[in-house]
């Protein structure tokens, strides 16, 4: 079985049969994106002393991002729910019991909410944490220069700050209702200055009510 920095990469045959169905999918960018956030979040998990299914939490990452790939994209869904669907479905279909595939499910939902998944069991806090730390830095400090020298090694970043954003300008660019609210409406803004956002006190002002 394959090991970054002590941690060993799931090898059981729903983890093998994940990892395929990710790789048909995604680019190499968002591949090794997706282990590096299982490794940096069981790397915290190990860290802090959590209890977790390191193949759930495989799972999770590996599927986290798969709601950018066009065979999984949806017109009216958030790019999160999408890849949370396909987890689910990909889980169910191996007989994985319900509690287990809704748990994966909203680990990933959750992922690019802030606030709210830390506080969670810890299959959904650590998909978070290692997706915050792979790509906008929080908790970059809490790793060992050697741990994060290991798992770039093996799964390397190349050009990922520029790829990410533009795949995660692409996706909702093609559904930008789905970004209001959530930090993926940054991408839209970044892409188009001149983009504006539904208002929350506008919204609230013209609903039907009279007061």
């Amino acid at each position: 079985m394959a090991e970054i920095s002590g941690i060993v990469i799931p090898d059981s045959k729903i983890a093998r049969e994940a990892a395929e169905l990710v790789r048909q999918h995604e680019s190499e960018m968002l591949f090794n994106h997706s282990v590096r956030v299982f490794a940096f979040g069981a790397l915290k998990g190990i860290r802090q002393k959590l209890k977790f299914d390191a193949e759930l939490l495989y799972v999770a990452a590996l599927f986290h991002d798969l709601g950018l790939a066009d065979a999984f994209h949806t017109e009216t869904k958030r790019f999160e729910v999408d890849g949370a669907d396909a987890a689910r479905a990909f889980l169910r279909s191996h007989g994985i019991p319900e509690p287990q595939a809704d748990l994966v499910w909203e680990a990933i939902a959750l992922h690019t909410t802030p606030g709210i998944p830390q506080y969670m069991r810890p299959e959904i806090a650590l998909t978070n944490a290692g997706v915050l730390v792979d790509v906008v830095g929080i908790g970059y400090d809490d790793y060992t220069p050697e741990q994060r020298d290991q798992v770039v090694a093996a799964f390397p970043r190349g050009d990922f700050k520029n790829e990410f954003i533009q795949v995660q300008t692409c996706s909702a660019l093609k559904k930008p209702q789905t970004t209001f609210g959530t930090v993926n409406f940054d991408f839209i803004q970044e892409h188009d200055h001149t983009f504006h956002k539904p208002n929350a006190c506008t919204r609230i002002r013209n609903t039907p009510w009279q007061s």
